[in-house]
């Protein structure tokens, strides 16, 4: 129930940001008035996570989940009932500010289950998520627009939220709480949680390996089409087929491969990764074949899965530590962060240097991010026993 529930999310999801570029399309928008709308779904991200966080450890992720749904579900269903772009800026933006509420309260409770069904299945969360958001919603997403027209598509986007709430409660009602004490919601508990970072030094490494993770992802997401295309000389189909490879690869991954992950180690899937990533950045640095952009893309998704899974084993442990409403704030400010920095820095960094160029340089930051942070304590996870077999997923 949980990777289903996580499945629906990341469809909503996907259905919804392709939607809304093809309605900003729609209304006209301006190139300025584009990019604000696509910065404007990060923003609520950035600035909720932590409080978030501190939300769910005071009140439940249960009750801050059904929230965040209801009033993205009502703004989805409003935003087409005033046909302009500003008004796409506005809701696109408040809407922003709940999503916090969903993800971060599904990954508080993913950090328990995976107590239970084991870390072979610590990918999985990730990758049912992805499909959706990735694969599925994007392709169901101008068909939608076509039959239903963008206020039918409006409509069923917070449909889907609300089908979201229904299934919580399956979800949700497993979630123990901490035995310890509630905390209330004040300024200082949010710069508590900050501090955290500083203060825990296993957790730091884990948000920056995932900081680097997602700087890399959303860099290659966001310019490999258009540098297959101006430097490359693709076709635009065999440019955007070299994000299907890569995804397809990063799923598969996160799929299959969280068994092994847990047989050998948090240590050496680390250094497989400090091979694995670097190598495939600097081959997309310096490919000008289609071949050898795939095989680049290929090795890409393959390391950053094992990378997450064994990013994902780990932040669990650690909010069984120290607490998971705050570790899944935290954990849940570093990803958006890293995209952020890998599609605007590399961007315009590579105006200027080049953008082929900057998976050459993203190569060697995202060695040293990588090489620092596996230095921390709790890097290398001890072999599961033999003996200890992981519950049957739900």
């Amino acid at each position: 129930m949980f990777a289903a529930l996580s499945s629906v999310m990341g469809i909503s999801v996907g259905v919804a940001k392709v939607t809304t570029t093809l309605y900003a399309l729609e209304l006209r928008a301006d190139e300025a008035l584009l990019g604000l709308i696509a910065g404007s779904q990060s923003i609520g991200v950035l600035l909720m996570s932590i409080p978030i966080g501190l939300l769910v450890d005071h009140l439940g992720p249960s009750r801050l989940f059904v929230l965040g749904s209801l009033a993205a579900a009502a703004l989805y269903m409003a935003l087409p009932a005033v046909p302009s772009p500003v008004f796409l800026l506005v809701c696109t933006t408040a809407i922003s500010f709940f999503m916090p509420m969903r993800f971060v309260s599904l990954s508080t409770v993913f950090m328990q289950q995976l107590e239970t069904v084991g870390e072979g299945k610590a990918g999985w969360y990730r990758a049912t998520h992805m499909i959706g958001m990735f694969l599925l919603g994007p392709m169901l997403a101008a068909a939608l627009a076509r039959v239903l027209g963008f206020p039918g598509t409006y409509w069923l986007i917070g449909l889907s939220f609300l089908v979201t709430v229904l299934m919580s409660p399956l979800v949700f009602g497993r979630y123990a709480a901490r035995s310890t004490p509630a905390r209330a919601l004040r300024l200082s508990g949010i710069r508590s949680d900050l501090a955290l970072i500083a203060q825990d030094i296993e957790l730091r490494g884990v948000c920056v390996i995932e900081f680097a993770a997602q700087s890399v992802n959303s860099f290659f997401m966001f310019f490999i089409i258009p540098i297959g295309v101006t430097v490359a000389h693709l076709t635009a189909a065999d440019a955007s087929g070299l994000l299907a490879w890569q995804g397809v690869t990063y799923i598969f991954a996160l799929f299959a491969l969280g068994g092994l992950v847990a047989r050998v180690g948090h240590e050496r899937v680390y250094l497989a990764s400090l091979v694995l990533v670097p190598g495939a950045l600097v081959l997309l640095g310096f490919s000008r074949d289609l071949a050898l952009l795939r095989v680049g893309g290929l090795i890409l998704g393959l390391g950053l899965g094992l990378l997450q899974i064994a990013n994902l084993t780990r932040i669990a442990r650690i909010g069984a530590r120290v607490g998971r409403g705050k570790v899944a704030g935290l954990h849940a400010l570093a990803g958006p962060s890293g995209g952020l920095f890998g599609s605007t820095v590399g961007g315009l960094a590579g105006r200027t240097l080049g953008l082929q160029s900057m998976f050459l340089i993203l190569s060697v930051l995202f060695g040293v991010l990588l090489a620092v942070a596996r230095r921390t304590p709790g890097a290398v996870a001890a072999v599961p026993s033999p003996s200890t077999e992981p519950a049957a997923a739900e």
